[in-house]
């Protein structure tokens, strides 16, 4: 009686020291009171040893939870690869006699059984044992399926033919993209089937290449034939046309003449333009007989002054930063400029520039000694500052200690040589070198005539001086003289100024 429970899956519970196991009974001895589970599985976990035998005393509960059908129990004993699942999963895997696994859905047999569930480890060694009768149930189970996929492909079969016929002639069918395997195959060892070490290591040569066409010869060819045949190629011509600027006049003219400006007296100093006009330089003497001949026709003294302060004071803001440092978003990046005048008409010029300089926001502090008596244009300049925001100093000291941002010298004079002997000359010219601030100095005098102060720039007026080389690089700025005036004086004279006021000037 003991060997028709051979077979079946129980589980055994041995209480809280030894645990639960579940397997597939394999013996039972009723002499020594043992059972024995083969494949066994201790509280869900797969044991080490192939087969675990019980006593009765350390059986606390026991529950079948499987019984085999006829004939299951002769095969129990000789099944080796079966491994045992826990009951009460819905999917079980087992292997039939020919070693092919099937895959059945099953459903747990007892309602006593306790339901556990399986880990995902377990779940890949689950399998059952399949009965022929099992077998044969799903055989014509997997019959019906098939006929009935059959005739759903035989009606898809119709209903293709049927829409095929009904189709539009010309409407265009699509080609199916897919291909066999065995094509996808062939094709890839046709693309990549080819031995690595049969793929050449030297590069292309491509400069060798290239000297083995004879450019020359090819276009000689082509030119030999266009003049034969009176014909050109793609409607190329055969001159190419002249290329001209934006700015340039297609249209001929005259000779350009650069030399413009003849002055009567030759010097050995001459400049150029950015046109490359040529201005050649004036002597002092000269250069006092033209504003002279300007002041006898309404060129006053003041309105020379005024266009000098202009003139200078745009080159000054250029110098300064123009629009990128002058903008009410800078405010806080004021310019400072130091203005150092000496009492003649040259400091005069100096003040009317500080004045248009204060009046474009930028601060001015202007350096002028205390005299006794002052020159009339000296004094009317003062006047016209003083109601500006600009700073006037007497001494040395009252000058800024940190570099300013531009210092414009008007300290000399063609004329008063002792002004130079001066100490407040002497330490407006010590200050103005060591504070190191880029020096513009506005009618400069002759090179003659030895300057305490290096300047970067020097702005001459009408006609330029002979200046040396501690001038910096010259500008020339219009001051408002007609051309008569020079014509009177014995200059051929022609505006080389263009559309500007302050032009720059290079050495020839």
């Amino acid at each position: 009686m003991a060997t028709d429970w051979l077979g079946s899956i129980v589980s055994i519970n041995c209480g809280d020291s030894l645990g639960v196991y579940q397997g597939r009974v394999s013996a039972v001895d009723q002499i020594s009171q043992t059972i024995s589970l083969t494949r066994p599985f201790h509280n869900g976990v797969k044991c080490l040893v192939p087969e675990v035998t019980f006593r009765a005393g350390d059986i606390t509960e026991l529950k079948i939870l499987q019984i085999p059908g006829p004939g299951d129990s002769k095969q129990s004993g000789d099944l080796q690869h079966t491994e045992l699942g826990i009951p009460g999963v819905g999917c079980q895997v087992g292997t039939n006699q020919n070693g092919t696994g099937k895959l059945l859905k099953k459903p747990t047999s007892s309602s006593s059984a306790p339901q556990a569930i399986p880990r995902r480890t377990d779940m890949k060694n689950q399998e059952v044992v399949i009965s022929p009768q099992q077998q044969q149930c799903s055989k014509s189970y997997m019959d019906r399926h098939l006929e009935s996929v059959n005739q759903s492909k035989g009606f898809r079969r119709r209903h293709n033919s049927w829409s095929s016929s009904s189709r539009h002639p010309n409407q265009v069918t699509p080609k199916k993209s897919g291909l066999k395997n065995g094509q996808m195959k062939s094709k890839d060892d046709e693309c990549f089937g080819d031995d690595i070490e049969e793929i050449p290591d030297t590069d292309f040569d491509f400069e060798g290449n290239l000297a083995l066409f004879d450019k020359a010869a090819v276009f000689e060819e082509i030119d030999t034939y266009e003049r034969r045949s009176g014909t050109r190629s793609r409607g190329t011509p055969n001159e190419r046309p002249a290329r001209y600027r934006h700015d340039e006049n297609i249209l001929e003219s005259e000779p350009v003449v650069y030399r413009r400006i003849v002055v009567p007296q030759n010097t050995n100093k001459e400049f150029c333009t950015d046109s490359g006009l040529v201005v050649p330089s004036v002597s002092y003497e000269l250069h006092k007989k033209v504003l002279s001949v300007a002041e006898k026709h309404g060129l006053t003294l003041e309105r020379r002054l005024e266009m000098t302060g202009v003139c200078a004071s745009q080159m000054a803001l250029s110098l300064l930063g123009g629009p990128n440092r002058l903008n009410p978003k800078n405010v806080h990046q004021r310019p400072t400029v130091a203005l150092l005048c000496g009492p003649h008409v040259k400091g005069a010029q100096g003040i009317s520039c500080g004045r248009h300089l204060s009046n474009h926001d930028v601060h001015v502090i202007l350096f002028l000694p205390n005299f006794v008596k002052m020159l009339e244009s000296i004094t009317n300049e003062l006047n016209l500052f003083s109601k500006t925001q600009g700073q006037q100093v007497s001494s040395v000291k009252d000058l800024p200690d940190t570099p300013v941002d531009l210092v414009i010298n008007c300290l000399d004079c063609h004329e008063n040589a002792f002004l130079r002997d001066q100490p407040w000359y002497k330490a407006a010219v010590d200050w103005a070198n060591q504070n190191r601030a880029p020096v513009l100095s506005i009618d400069p005098p002759m090179s003659e005539m030895e300057q305490g102060i290096d300047a970067k720039w020097s702005l001459a007026l009408g006609l330029p001086l002979p200046l040396g080389e501690r001038a910096g690089r010259v500008y020339l700025c219009d001051i408002g003289i007609p051309q008569k005036v020079f014509q009177e004086v014995g200059i051929n004279y022609h505006s080389p100024f263009g559309c500007k006021f302050v032009i720059p000037l290079h050495s020839t």
